[in-house]
């Protein structure tokens, strides 16, 4: 990977020049090489390519080729849905997941992969990167799981569902088979739903054959590659059940514990340049994807706002039954409703209104 591929558009200078600066120290002490292995949940498409991929690119460049990573897709290494425990057990060094499939475990892991009742991306990256959420992450893991976590890719909020039959309210939920995963399961059962979770490369066949009527998976771009909109008619938005969704690494305490202060430093960093690249990417990409759909023959559906207004209130309903009992929960939650309540007037200084730029441009007669 070249300097300018790697310091492209969306690349953050202030992290970026972090991890240079944590490389050369490791360099100037003349640190080591490591060859490690990755696990993932993913058969493929963006978590892959500019997730764990990237990350691993990331680092071997940064590292000036003293850290390499050899990733590999969901399942090859052990279970799809349990990458932390392959992690821990030492089958592979370091892996890529998405926290809430961890939630069977411990469901503290769905607020800090987001949930019905998060904020939105935006607003989460500051809460993980600028209020305590990357720092509470590491210690609950470590605690909790016996691994080190460190946040690595993130997204905007999902698509709903990507739908055999249309919906639009909460009638329509009644009875709809879906695929997710997480607290959303329990939380969608509540609206009327019959949920079922699975890995994700089974999801098509499960979809083309009628064992599900829908799924959630990621956001509009993402969810080009897994060909969903193929067999299922219907893209409903927005995806109310995953505002945000950020993921993470894992990391083997062994191997964690044997790397120098520098390095630890370089992983950290290069993992929080490749999140900010997730962030900027897929909000393009996502913004492109929406007239695929269209061309490709979807019927395109904006969800009630009573369906929008109940999925939160069901989340939070959920999280405050949750947190009875669970420390660790209760810490985290408390934590973000008050971060929540410091942002509240951000919309007031943060958004000016804006009519459509078409409209604009029409009504002054400019051609763009």
């Amino acid at each position: 990977m070249e300097k300018r591929e790697f310091l492209k558009a969306g690349a953050v200078s202030a992290v970026a020049a972090a991890a240079a600066a944590a490389a050369a120290a490791a360099r100037a002490q003349g640190a080591p090489s490591y060859s490690w292995k990755m696990a993932t949940s993913w058969p493929g498409g963006p978590l892959m390519e500019i997730g764990a991929k990237a990350f691993a690119q990331n680092l071997e460049f940064l590292s000036g080729g003293r850290m390499k990573i050899q990733v590999f897709p969901g399942g090859a290494l052990g279970n799809a849905l349990k990458v932390s425990e392959t992690v821990k057990n030492g089958v592979a060094e370091m892996g890529h997941l998405w926290m809430g499939y961890d939630w069977g475990a411990d469901p503290t892991v769905v607020l800090f992969g987001g949930y019905a009742g998060s904020f939105d991306t935006e607003k989460m990256l500051h809460w993980i990167y600028e209020d305590g959420g990357a720092q509470m992450q590491r210690q609950f893991r470590d605690e909790k799981f016996g691994v080190v976590s460190i946040p690595l890719f993130i997204r905007t909020a999902e698509v709903f569902l990507h739908s055999r039959k249309p919906v639009r309210t909460l009638a329509d939920l009644k009875g709809l088979k879906l695929r997710t995963a997480g607290a959303w399961i329990e939380m969608s059962q509540e609206l009327g739903a019959s949920p079922v979770t699975t890995p994700g490369g089974e999801i098509y066949p499960a979809l083309e054959r009628g064992v599900i009527d829908a799924t959630e998976w990621g956001t509009l771009w993402e969810n080009i590659s897994p060909g969903f909109y193929k067999v299922a008619k219907y893209l409903i938005l927005p995806g109310i059940h995953q505002p945000t969704a950020p993921f993470e690494l894992v990391i083997n305490k062994d191997v964690w514990g044997k790397l120098s202060p520098a390095d630890h430093k370089l992983i950290e960093e290069t993992a929080r340049l490749t999140t900010f690249d997730t962030w900027t990417r897929i909000g393009q990409e996502d913004a492109k994807a929406l007239e695929f759909f269209r061309k490709a023959g979807n019927e395109i559906i904006d969800l009630s706002p009573e369906v929008q207004y109940a999925a939160r209130r069901v989340a939070f309903k959920w999280a405050d039954k949750t947190r009875a009992g669970n420390p660790w929960f209760d810490k985290v939650f408390k934590s973000q409703i008050a971060f929540e309540e410091l942002w509240k007037d951000a919309p007031r200084y943060r958004n000016v209104q804006t009519e459509p730029i078409a409209k604009v441009l029409k009504e002054l007669n400019i051609k763009a």
